[in-house]
């Protein structure tokens, strides 16, 4: 039996133990518990009622009032709905019978006094009943108690005496083959290879001495090998780069191959032997993947592998030793999974966000329609309410166009409407489209753009929906009747520089390179002024995608300066 199994087994049989010594102090305790419940429940409540049943006989030797009446007569129809011990029905119906008798002879003194006595010899003989079943039961509740103090004390005296035994025993057992073992293994250490181990067991400890006594035989043979510590490297490394699940070859500096794990044999439909030793680029002209990565530093290859398509991610890095390149490694590592993972996401993306914008447009055309004044007035406070849902239709469909912005970028599929225009074009829709919210914030931009500046080769919609996005956010981070510069220049000869510059509290220099990456949002920020985090990320995409850059320059207290180029429209053929 192997340790781990002799661990389940005794830790196992102390869990067992432990759940019987559980087990039966919970049922003894239920049993004590319903016993006592008994006890109060059925037999005390009998005596409860037939004590104010006497106290109310023996009250008043005359004529018994109604209220009188009432108190036995709600006693004793709760002493008839509990009945429990033998005999108690017959009292308790006879009882019944007598106190008929009462109420009917009520003002017979002749007979009346008979009756009470009567009635009292029952309530008594009800309450004796009652005692004696107290008596019984609590005789039957100290039993319980006796017997489930012995079993238990038992049971957990045998569970110590088990526990202490393994607590004992077992530390022992697994210590002291591991102190044998760790002074040979020091033996070993000191050059001593004539070591053996004798684990007499059939369990890990036989198999590790067993497996010590063949390494200590291996290191004797090969300890007088001048070749001994470098086939051993060898082979560690090779072992590493088999087990390794991303294709790794390696080249020497002649780009002679010196190495291929079977990952990459199985991506270049060659073995290992028939790679190695050979000259790359001559394989390369019948292989097009070693062709694709020795000519090619794309990051990214798709290869059809394993009869599927699948992606790869592709690192080149470069053996250097005492400053001289010695060989290169090509590291492929598979991002299938990672790719769909993407494009699943990128296009679940872009149908919600398509499928949003209608309901959102439809929502718009009626608020439209619910400010005419020839549909009905509303009071100021509807007209609050829709002003409010206008607002958060806007918000909406604004999120909704940049998801799905962000799913053509992401896709691909970003179509640019390419064509000369002037800057004052740009910067005048992107202005225009954006005085509602300055206004509304006291912002007002000022605007330095020469007319004498030559047209920009541009997607006119793209750009200004550019600028528009900065803009906005240098209103957001503007403070209260404060300025926004919206300057447009000529930028090294053959560009044209749009720069948005406000004078808000600026942005910590730990986060300017990440303001660029999606869904990234500046920390600390105050409601009105968070957004998707896409914003920027889109705009980054669009600019690039014309061939231009953008940048951010920002300095706490002084604000924020956002730029972007864009090239002249006479510097393309």
């Amino acid at each position: 039996m192997t340790i781990k199994n002799k661990l389940r087994t005794g830790i196992g049989f102390l869990f067992v133990l432990a759940l019987i010594c559980c087990g039966l102090s919970v049922y003894f305790l239920n049993r004590l518990s319903a016993d006592a419940g008994a006890i109060l429940k059925d037999n005390y409540k009998s005596l409860q009622y037939g004590q104010q049943i006497l106290t109310v006989i023996d009250a008043n030797n005359g004529s018994l009032n109604q209220a009188q009446l009432t108190v036995i007569d709600n006693n004793l129809r709760q002493q008839e709905h509990n009945v429990t011990e033998p005999g108690e029905r017959n009292l308790t119906d006879s009882l019944r019978g007598v106190y008929e008798k009462i109420k009917l002879l009520n003002h017979h003194v002749n007979l009346k006094p008979q009756l009470q006595i009567q009635a009292r010899k029952l309530v008594y003989g009800i309450m004796q009943l009652n005692m004696g079943a107290i008596a019984h039961k609590n005789d039957v509740a100290k039993g319980t108690a006796n017997r489930a103090t012995i079993l238990v004390a038992f049971c957990a005296v045998f569970l110590f005496t088990v526990a202490f035994t393994f607590a004992v025993n077992f530390p022992g057992y697994i210590a002291n083959p591991l102190k044998e073992l760790t002074a040979r293994i020091k033996d070993v250490a000191n050059r001593n290879y004539h070591q053996q181990i004798d684990f007499k067991s059939d369990d890990e400890f036989g198999e590790l001495g067993r497996a010590f006594n063949t390494m200590t035989k291996k290191l004797d043979e090969f300890e007088n090998s001048n070749l001994a510590s470098i086939l051993f490297e060898k082979t560690r490394i090779e072992t590493i780069i088999n087990t390794m699940h991303d294709a790794i070859i390696g080249f020497d500096e002649k780009l002679f191959i010196i190495f291929a794990n079977d990952v990459a044999c199985s991506l270049i439909g060659m073995s290992a032997e028939q790679l190695t030793g050979e000259y790359a680029p001559d394989v390369a002209l019948e292989n097009d993947l070693l062709r694709n990565l020795l000519v090619n530093d794309q990051p990214r290859l798709k290869i059809f592998a394993d009869n599927r398509e699948s992606f790869y991610s592709r690192e080149s890095l470069n053996v250097s030793s005492k400053g001289r390149v010695i060989g290169k490694v090509i590291i492929l590592k598979n991002i299938t999974e990672y790719q769909q993972l993407d494009e699943a996401k990128t296009n679940f993306i872009a149908t919600i966000s398509h499928e949003l914008k209608t309901p959102i447009s439809s929502i718009k055309m009626s608020l439209k329609l619910l400010e005419d004044a020839r549909i009905g007035s509303v009071n100021p406070e509807q007209k609050q309410l829709l002003e409010n849902i206008e607002d958060d239709a806007r918000r909406l469909l604004q999120i909704t166009g940049e998801l799905l912005d962000m799913a053509q970028v992401e896709t691909g599929k970003l179509q640019l409407n390419f064509g000369s225009t002037h800057p004052i074009n740009i910067v005048n829709y992107a202005v225009k489209a954006i005085k509602f919210t300055a206004d509304q914030r006291q912002v007002a931009i000022n605007v330095q753009c020469d007319e004498s500046l030559p047209d920009v080769h541009a997607d006119l919609d793209k750009t200004t929906w550019v600028l528009i996005n900065l803009l906005s956010n240098a209103i957001k981070y503007s403070h209260e009747k404060s300025t926004v510069d919206l300057v447009v220049k000529k930028h090294h000869g053959d560009e044209i520089e749009f720069s948005v510059q406000d004078h808000g509290k600026g942005i910590e220099e730990q986060y300017l390179s990440r303001l660029f990456d999606r869904y990234f949002k500046v920390p600390n920020a105050t409601a009105d002024q968070t957004g998707t985090g896409l914003g920027l990320a889109i705009a980054k995409d669009f600019i690039e995608a014309q061939s231009g850059k953008i940048q951010v320059k920002s300095e706490i207290g002084a604000g924020s300066k956002f730029s972007f180029t864009l090239k002249r429209a006479t510097d393309l053929v």
